[in-house]
């Protein structure tokens, strides 16, 4: 049975080696990794067995590439409702479930009908449930505190929040540089 080509991306790492993103966990399609080879703007680090024919050329697939010039990650990132939920660990900060995000919503932790601003230090990741329970109380009044005081996270953080979330497929060879710091098992 044939695997359909459209199933090899590959994994991109900054210049450092280190991916670009781990939630969403940067990967190219297979086309834009073959342009980006031939345009000599990354290095093919590891490749899959598929390879991809043309009248002149046979290549491989490559799986893992690094670029070739290092991009400098933003030390703050936006402000947005995907960030949040990375921020929070996709978990309701009043109840503490951990939710698909299509079940999350946020929450203004002062709400803005009551002045509360919808910026990193007023808005936490909420469940419905929770959200409606809350409704327009302060957290002072009422038992609805955050489990963890909001704050504006750094790029940094949320790469290491997205870590924790691993995308349905993981090629082997990618294995090597998305945890590259867990610790080993002792043979």
């Amino acid at each position: 049975m044939s695997i359909a080509i459209e199933k090899f991306p590959a994994l991109v790492l900054n210049a450092d080696f280190r991916p670009l993103s781990y939630f969403p966990l940067s990967l190219w399609p297979w086309q834009d990794t073959i342009k980006a080879v031939f345009l000599e703007r990354v290095n093919v680090v590891s490749e899959y067995d598929r390879k991809v024919h043309s009248p002149s050329l046979e290549m491989s697939l490559p799986s893992v590439i690094s670029l070739k010039d290092y991009v400098a990650i933003y030390r703050w990132p936006a402000f947005t409702r995907f960030n949040v939920f990375l921020r929070d660990r996709f978990s309701c900060q009043y109840c503490g479930e951990a939710r698909p995000s299509e079940d999350l919503t946020f929450d203004h932790v002062v709400p803005r009908a009551l002045g509360g601003r919808t910026e990193w230090s007023n808005v936490v990741t909420a469940c419905a449930p929770c959200n409606l329970r809350k409704g327009n109380a302060r957290p002072a009044r009422g038992s609805f505190r955050p489990l963890r005081t909001p704050d504006r996270p750094t790029s940094y953080e949320l790469q290491e929040n997205g870590r924790a979330f691993p995308p349905n497929f993981l090629h082997e060879s990618w294995r090597d540089f998305l945890y590259w710091d867990s610790e080993l098992d002792p043979v």
